[in-house]
């Protein structure tokens, strides 16, 4: 059956429909990732979008129990050139289009994927909707050029209880801003014992927990809406070593008086080549983010740059110069993406330890 994709400027592309036909208005975007479809289209940082793969065939390997980073992906769409009828692994529980059916998730295929990201490229990010009907356009442009599909979505992809996973050793506590699970692997690999509190959670209880380190995790939307969490965080980085990712970083430059800003079409996909200002290393990483921090408003604070982006010299990384406190833009746990960050986790680690081994910063 045909299906077609609107987008706010008044384009419309006709392609081939996949999946459910539950139709909601998103932010269109694009993924440069080769593999990893079933983490991107379950990665909470991706709600609310509807999501296209630059990768011109997906689904060829199924979707399997193991790789989901949240059981219940809020993403309203999936765009592709080519979608795989016939997909074969041995982890294989079920397709792709099957899986996006049973989680409302509509798809399309058969359009031209490139012209559509060229035109993302150019233009920046732009609303749309699928429908399997072309009534109504007119109306339905006018809708998008005054929708908000992102506002207010942290509350909603965060967890609305604390929950506990635990461990044995250093006792972690998690803000879900909308946290893929692939995070919660790298600390059980680790041993933490960690519980996993909501993005409104105040300093009290967090500090109530007695926790050995605090991390900020990745999440959809504008950064500048989470001002409670920013206050948490600046009351608390005085006393905890805290480590931010994604949303977290942007979160944590927020608390430390840095700005931050909408991107033209931001950074999705896990070929994003980044430097390591103390070491000269650069690492590929896995990146997925919409808003990005000012270097500009970076130079007044006692925040320094730790990281930054090959190709456009976007901020990757920040360092707090009094406290044990550090932020990532990228995602050192990947899911999907290369692994070459993940010694970060460590160093959250060593500089939990060292903290415990002096007396707390007033």
């Amino acid at each position: 059956m045909k299906r077609y994709l609107i987008l706010e400027d008044g384009t419309v592309y006709t392609g081939e429909s996949f999946g459910s036909t539950t139709f909601s208005p998103g932010e269109v975007v694009f993924t440069t990732g080769m593999v990893g479809y079933q983490e991107a289209i379950t990665d909470q940082s991706f709600a609310n979008q509807i999501l296209v793969f630059t990768n011109p065939l997906i689904g060829n390997y199924g979707i399997n129990s193991e790789d989901n980073e949240t059981l219940h992906p809020q993403i309203k769409g999936v765009i592709c050139h080519q979608i795989a009828r016939v997909p074969s692994n041995w982890k294989m529980t079920e397709s792709l289009p099957a899986f996006l059916e049973k989680n409302n998730i509509p798809g399309l295929s058969g359009i031209d994927t490139r012209e559509l990201v060229r035109k993302l490229r150019q233009y920046g990010t732009l609303r749309g909707i699928m429908t399997d009907t072309l009534a109504n356009i007119e109306k339905t442009v006018a809708l998008l050029q005054n929708s908000t599909p992102t506002k207010g979505i942290i509350s909603k992809v965060s967890t609305k209880e604390a929950y506990a996973n635990p461990g044995l050793k250093r006792n972690i506590i998690v803000i879900d801003f909308g946290m893929k699970n692939s995070i919660l692997r790298e600390l059980n690999k680790r041993n933490c014992n960690v519980t996993v509190l909501p993005y409104n959670a105040t300093a009290s209880e967090v500090m109530e927990l007695n926790p050995d380190g605090v991390l900020l995790s990745n999440g959809p939307g504008d950064p500048t809406e989470m001002e409670s969490a920013a206050e948490m965080v600046a009351e608390i980085e005085q006393h905890i070593p805290i480590f931010g990712i994604c949303m977290g970083h942007q979160i944590f430059a927020l608390a430390n008086g840095a700005q931050t800003y909408k991107m033209k079409f931001g950074h999705r996909g896990f070929n994003h080549p980044v430097r390591d200002l103390h070491t000269g290393k650069i690492a590929f990483t896995s990146q997925n983010h919409g808003y990005a921090v000012d270097p500009a408003s970076i130079a007044n604070t006692d925040l320094k740059i730790t990281h930054t982006e090959i190709n456009d010299g976007t901020v990757e990384g920040l360092e707090h110069i009094k406290y044990p406190a550090f932020s990532v833009q990228f995602h050192p746990d990947a899911a999907p993406g290369p692994h070459d960050a993940d010694a970060l986790f460590d160093k959250f680690m060593k500089l939990i330890d060292s903290h415990k081994e002096v007396p707390a910063y007033a």
